[in-house]
């Protein structure tokens, strides 16, 4: 019955976004990654390790492997190409965010290197934090350490002479790929960006391939009820994220996987996530905690995190 339920919600969702989403996914992905192009242009470094990182013939294989197990095996979202460029752009728009706002990072703090080395860190992290997807889902963090390090290893060389700041570079860059799960739970704040980066890509592009091949549950009716998200200057904190849904079903995914990974990590005090439906809109603060809600007939009631209030509709983008 509940499966029933679902196939009736999700069919519901998927006739009125498919026809859209599947006219304008690739242009949307190009309009993403065009300004995420353009931001790495004043980081020579970070530019050159993703232009490599891209040509990658181990890194692209990789890719397609993980979604092969992860979507036809096990019926989840998206973890291949499209997540890795996906999410990589979501990192670099909150790195740059925290930085203009003044966060001290791990790679400045360690020793590692500057900012422009702090790019190239969350690049690669969040690039290749699902890579050992293509081995198993289960423990695919520690196979995503192993597997990304000749990749590593070969644009690290090109890029860092001193095989000592290669190393510190390399060792924030494996802890990002180990920990952007929550398990271990992320120490730095460029494991945290890669974490809440992975998170941001909730949308119905990434559910929409899972339902079509079959995979019929709350993760995959949840994304199709996520329109967009976008990566803001917040008013209060450095990052607002803004969540915009087309169905209620969404709140599953901006609970159980964007917020989540916010509260979990060093960005909890410097993030905000906000989540939009129907003129509805519910904040779900980083400095907050776990909560309940109760269900009104226009809308959610609050506890200390969460708030709902009228808002218009953004639109797509970081």
């Amino acid at each position: 019955q509940f499966t029933d339920t679902f196939k009736v919600l999700a069919n519901q969702i998927l006739e009125e976004k498919t026809a859209r989403f599947t006219a304008t996914n690739e242009t949307r992905l190009n309009e993403l990654l065009n300004p995420f192009r353009e931001r790495l242009k004043d980081f020579p470094k970070a530019l050159r390790a993703y232009e490599m990182l891209v040509q990658d013939p181990e890194a692209r294989s990789g890719w397609n492997m993980a979604n092969y197990l992860t979507m036809r095996k096990l019926g989840y979202n998206d973890h291949g190409r499209v997540h890795a460029l996906l999410t990589g752009a979501a990192s670099v728009a909150i790195l740059a965010l925290l930085s203009e706002a003044g966060v001290r990072l791990d790679t400045v703090e360690s020793g590692a290197g500057e900012l422009e080395d702090a790019y190239v860190v969350v690049l690669l992290s969040t690039m290749l934090h699902d890579l050992g997807n293509q081995v198993h889902r289960f423990g695919h963090e520690a196979f995503g350490v192993v597997l990304a390090l000749p990749i590593l290893n070969r644009i690290l060389d090109k890029l860092y002479p001193d095989p000592e700041q290669r190393t510190a570079i390399r060792a924030l860059i494996l802890h990002g790929i180990y920990s952007h799960d929550l398990s271990p739970e992320p120490l730095t704040i460029e494991a945290g960006i890669t974490a809440v980066a992975d998170g941001t890509d909730i949308t119905t592009g990434r559910g929409r391939k899972a339902f079509q091949l079959g995979s019929i549950d709350i993760h995959s009716i949840s994304a199709l009820a996520v329109d967009e998200v976008r990566i803001l200057k917040g008013e209060k904190v450095p990052v607002e994220i803004q969540v915009t849904m087309n169905n209620s079903a969404g709140i599953f995914q901006v609970e159980e996987t964007l917020t989540k990974k916010v509260l979990k990590s060093p960005l909890r005090p410097y993030v905000t996530v906000v989540a939009m439906t129907d003129g509805a809109r519910t904040s779900a603060s980083s400095t907050g905690c776990a909560c309940t809600r109760r269900r009104t007939a226009s809308s959610w009631t609050k506890d200390p995190t969460v708030a709902f209030a009228t808002v218009g509709a953004p639109k797509r983008g970081f």
